[in-house]
């Protein structure tokens, strides 16, 4: 079978043929329906900072996974053949797919069965999918991090792939959301899901007080801004990866007692929860359905931050 793989950094993808993998002990074997694509991935493969983490040369690429379950290996119990599932990249296993094991860029993929989260019945692989990353990443910096609570003056900068979950969750959760977004194509979207006010800039939200902010861009002056509208003693959750280094006022965050807080990846639970939003309808999220050939040119997409929400590849 085909599968697209990582060879090291600032090289391309490679379309090898591999055999179909068996499950072993523990495992599981997957028929992948839908495998998601993110920012990680383009880091991955242009920025060295990322090699440490790729433990497994060549491995095929994709964190993002749901499918049905087509094998059992020995030892599995609680799941049967024809389960749908996702898989939970920061799972108890401890290996990420696409990372330290074989991901999902592949139509068969081997995961343990201690990452599996169930997938509700009426819910869509693609959606599936981007709960298992993308909407357990936003999830946990707002809620398990960021520690929203009704009626908070909540600030999101950004709504790409991740900030346009957190906004839909956070006015379901009875806050008052401003958003910050560069892109003015997407203010529509942003006021349609209940948004209070969008700008541009956090920045232009200073003097709000806003109890606090998840800044799912990370551009160094997102970060800066942000001090400038949070409230003080408020919270500010820093998640984006634009930028690695930010320039901040240090006097009006020591005067404001204000706290900037990371957040990365999230719990099973947080996955669970998402899966919950999704099949109330309380979020919905936007994304891209491509195809398995066109992985490559879509990477291109998202580096150029020209992809709007998350793109899914569907597998037949």
């Amino acid at each position: 079978m085909k599968a697209w793989q990582y060879e090291g950094t600032n090289k391309p993808l490679t379309l090898a043929e591999i055999d179909e993998p068996e499950p072993g002990l523990g495992e599981v074997l997957i028929s992948v329906k839908a495998a998601g694509l993110c920012h990680s991935d383009v880091g991955a493969l242009t920025d060295k900072a990322w090699e440490p983490l790729l433990t497994k040369r060549p491995v095929t690429m994709g964190h993002e996974i749901s499918g049905v379950i087509t094998a059992l290996g020995d030892g599995v119990t609680g799941w049967r053949v024809g389960d749908n599932v996702g898989v939970c990249p920061t799972g108890p296993s401890g290996i990420s797919p696409g990372y330290g094991r074989d991901g999902g860029w592949q139509k068969l993929t081997v995961q343990p069965a201690s990452d599996l989260v169930k997938m509700p019945d009426h819910l869509s692989f693609e959606v599936d999918t981007v709960g298992t990353d993308a909407g357990m990443t936003s999830y946990h910096a707002l809620v398990t991090v960021g520690d929203i609570r009704y009626m908070d003056r909540v600030g999101i900068i950004g709504i790409g792939g991740l900030g346009q979950i957190a906004a839909q969750a956070a006015v379901r959760m009875g806050a008052e959301v401003y958003v910050a977004e560069i892109n003015e194509d997407a203010w529509p979207l942003a006021y349609a899901w209940g948004a209070k006010e969008v700008q541009p800039s956090i920045q232009d939200f200073a003097g709000y007080d806003l109890d606090l902010i998840v800044d799912y861009v990370g551009a160094g002056s997102t970060t800066a801004g942000s001090i400038y509208a949070i409230r003080p003693g408020g919270k500010i959750v820093l998640v984006g990866m634009g930028i690695l280094k930010a320039d901040i006022n240090t006097r009006d965050l020591i005067l404001k007692h204000a706290q900037i807080l990371g957040s990365t990846g999230g719990t099973m639970h947080d996955v669970e929860a998402c899966y919950r939003l999704f099949s109330n309808g309380a979020v919905n999220p936007v994304m891209k359905k491509i195809s398995f050939d066109k992985i490559p040119e879509s990477l291109e997409l998202l580096h150029q931050r020209k992809a709007r929400g998350r793109l899914v590849c569907m597998f037949e």
